[in-house]
């Protein structure tokens, strides 16, 4: 027979209501849903689960604090001066915020939110649901279910009605945080254990959970010290077969790159450590005596200085368009959507989408879009199509512009393509492509009584500076083409020089401001740095394979085994929706050479227009379809069964937009070279 709980804790529990009674409880009192609150903060392993924040620290000080990779995923808020409790700040509380913020007026209002204390964001005190240390797990539970909330503040003194007493909570009476997660893990992990006990769990399922937890550690921790062994060792084996030993490692890396969230390894560091593992076995072991040659040392500053070009280029593109989003200057273009018609906005943001990506970049043009979207289509089915079609439609967009997106990019600055012809010949397969995967798309979209009645989020002048700032952004990254043609000089400068610009701008418009919300430092700290540590780390990859002449050999089984070029652009679209398309194309940049396929050649251009597209077929294929995987919770299994079949019409539709186009511009259509080209392309499919 199971104990019973204390009386005080019995009263609790009969005013919330149980989950589980007592009877049906197979675990013994300490365990399971009887485990106390203490023994659920012990297990989750966060100490005591907030981080602590003063009245007077910054919003953004505290979200970093609970966000940036910290296990305290809350910040418990004290008075200063008395260290009593004042509140609870949240994700939940930062979103509120930042939806607040988003309808400011003017920049100015926009830039004190942003160095605003966090007591003014708070859920406070009198509004916390709490616990004492030996209320169990059910308990908390029945409370989390009444009340609607997902965290608990375990104190020392708790009122009879599961409050804490007002003004009253130093952080010395606080035991701990402790949120849904934490209960359910070790409920879970109790109840399981003692299924097993009574054999009530399959032997299988048993030791399937045990091992669950340690096998992804324990795999990676053996192979990462096989490998630092060999390498230490010099061993012969590797002498012999460094080609085989790269191949190996560079594979073991992309699998820990497409399932990162499978291993929980960030992919900049697996594609940094892929980089320096395949650095050192061509330097030491590939027709090596053991050490770094100078001709080897000269490789590897070549290639660090051509993959500096695309990360300066990036850092200083995201932190220009991080300045326009701070003077909340993309108002310009959501003041100007009017529709209630829910197709009629499905083309009219898909279109939109289009245009802006081709101009900024489809990765943060997707960031902007789905959070407009949230404004714009409340029904959450709805909106995941929606986003969906932005993803392909911020690909689409990319691929014509040598700024829309990273692929594209790379190309440009290789001189693979220049800018006329790619904004001329790549445009009308690119919005073929968009035109023929919305029309399937469109056909999921339902009118309803609620599209009538949609809101529309309020619109809000957009003050001088944010105007000027908006426009002077814009111009910069248009100009950035221009100067590069003009100049000779390469593209990272002229975005670098523009970067310059922005900021001495902003410096002057808000000289006399103490806020720094709105400068340039306050958009570098918004920037997502780890992506471009992992662009380093791919292309430093993709480099040693192109200077060992493994891409060669590549390029060499492709062009033996595939009938034409135009196949091998088409294969290396669909590979792109299931791989990160900036490995791929820089695969295929060393695989070919610039005095064969020259630049503009067709060969580059369908490679830019696949690689682009094609990775709207699968959600995971796109740095944009990522995005939305994290902003609307869209899963693999959703985005191929409603999504992939439209993106794939699109894919095909702009492949044989382009090919038509290409034989018209050379005087080839009227004798019919296309047609066996496009049933070859039909037959790719």
């Amino acid at each position: 027979q199971l104990p019973t709980s204390s009386s005080s804790s019995a009263l609790h529990m009969a005013k919330a209501g149980l989950l589980l009674p007592e009877s049906a409880m197979i675990t013994p009192q300490g365990f399971g849903f009887s485990a106390p609150a203490t023994r659920v903060l012990a297990q989750a392993g966060k100490g005591r689960g907030y981080h602590k924040a003063l009245a007077n620290d910054g919003v953004l000080q505290v979200t970093e604090a609970i966000t940036g990779g910290s296990v305290q995923d809350v910040a418990l808020v004290f008075d200063e001066e008395s260290d009593m409790l004042l509140g609870l700040f949240t994700e939940a509380d930062f979103i509120k915020f930042s939806t607040a913020r988003a309808r400011s007026k003017n920049e100015q209002d926009s830039a004190s939110f942003l160095i605003s204390p966090v007591k003014d964001h708070i859920t406070l005190e009198k509004e916390l649901i709490a616990l004492t240390p030996n209320d169990s797990a059910n308990l908390a539970l029945a409370l989390m279910k009444k009340s609607n909330v997902r965290h608990l503040v375990v104190a020392q003194k708790v009122t009879s009605s599961n409050r804490l007493p007002i003004g009253a909570t130093s952080s010395n009476s606080i035991v701990g945080v402790i949120n849904l997660q934490d209960v359910m893990s070790i409920i879970q992990k109790d109840e399981s254990l003692s299924m097993a006990s009574l054999g009530l769990l399959p032997e299988e399922e048993e030791a399937g959970e045990i091992k669950k937890q340690n096998v992804l550690a324990v795999g990676s921790s053996v192979l990462f010290v096989a490998i630092f062994a060999s390498f230490f060792s010099q061993s012969s084996w590797l002498h012999d077969h460094a080609d085989i030993a790269m191949i190996g490692i560079f594979i073991l890396g992309y699998i820990g790159i497409i399932f990162e969230e499978v291993f929980e390894f960030n992919k900049a560091g697996v594609a940094l450590l892929m980089s320096t593992g395949l650095w050192v076995t061509y330097a030491d072991f590939f027709q090596s005596t053991g050490s770094a040659s100078q001709t080897v040392l000269q490789q590897l500053g070549e290639q660090l200085a051509e993959v500096s070009d695309i990360c300066f280029f990036l850092l200083a593109a995201s932190t220009i368009v991080e300045v326009v989003d701070l003077h909340q200057g993309f108002k310009i273009v959501t003041n100007r959507i009017n529709t209630k018609s829910k197709k009629e906005l499905f083309w009219t943001i898909g279109f939109l989408t289009f245009f802006l990506s081709a101009i900024l970049n489809n990765l943060t043009i997707t960031i902007v879009m789905v959070s407009l979207l949230r404004k714009l289509v409340p029904n959450d089915s709805d909106r995941r199509l929606f986003g969906a079609m932005v993803v392909v439609a911020a690909n689409a967009g990319g691929v014509w512009t040598p700024i829309g997106d990273v692929t594209t990019t790379m190309l440009w600055i290789n001189n693979q393509l220049s800018t006329i012809p790619t904004v001329t010949q790549l445009f009308l397969p690119s919005l073929v492509c968009l035109i023929g995967s919305l029309a399937f798309l469109v056909n999921q979209v339902e009118e309803d009584d609620e599209s009538v009645a949609m809101a529309l989020p309020e619109r809000t002048p957009l003050d001088a500076t944010g105007t000027l700032v908006f426009w002077s952004g814009i111009a910069t990254l248009l100009a950035v083409p221009a100067f590069a043609e003009l100049t000779g000089l390469p593209p990272y400068l002229a975005m670098l020089t523009g970067l310059g610009f922005m900021w001495t701008l902003t410096d002057v418009l808000h000289f006399a401001d103490e806020k720094e919300g709105l400068k340039v430092p306050a958009a570098l700290a918004r920037l997502d740095t780890s992506g471009i540590l992992f662009f380093l780390g791919i292309l430093m990859s993709i480099g040693v394979l192109d200077k060992s002449g493994l891409l060669k050999e590549l390029a060499l089984f492709l062009s033996d085994n595939l009938p034409n070029l135009d196949i091998i652009a088409t294969v290396i679209g669909l590979a792109s929706a299931l791989i990160d398309n900036v490995p791929l194309v820089a695969a295929t940049m060393g695989m070919y050479d610039l005095t064969e396929y020259g630049t503009d050649d067709r060969l580059w251009q369908l490679i830019a227009l696949c690689a682009g597209t094609g990775g709207s077929i699968l959600v995971i294929g796109s740095a944009s379809g990522v995005a939305l995987m994290g902003l609307e919770k869209v899963d693999f299994l959703w985005y191929a069964k409603n999504v992939s079949v439209g993106a794939a019409v699109g894919y095909f539709a702009g492949i044989a937009a382009y090919l038509v186009q290409d034989a018209i511009l050379n005087g080839n259509f009227l004798m019919g070279s296309i047609l066996p080209q496009a049933a070859v392309a039909v037959d790719v499919a």
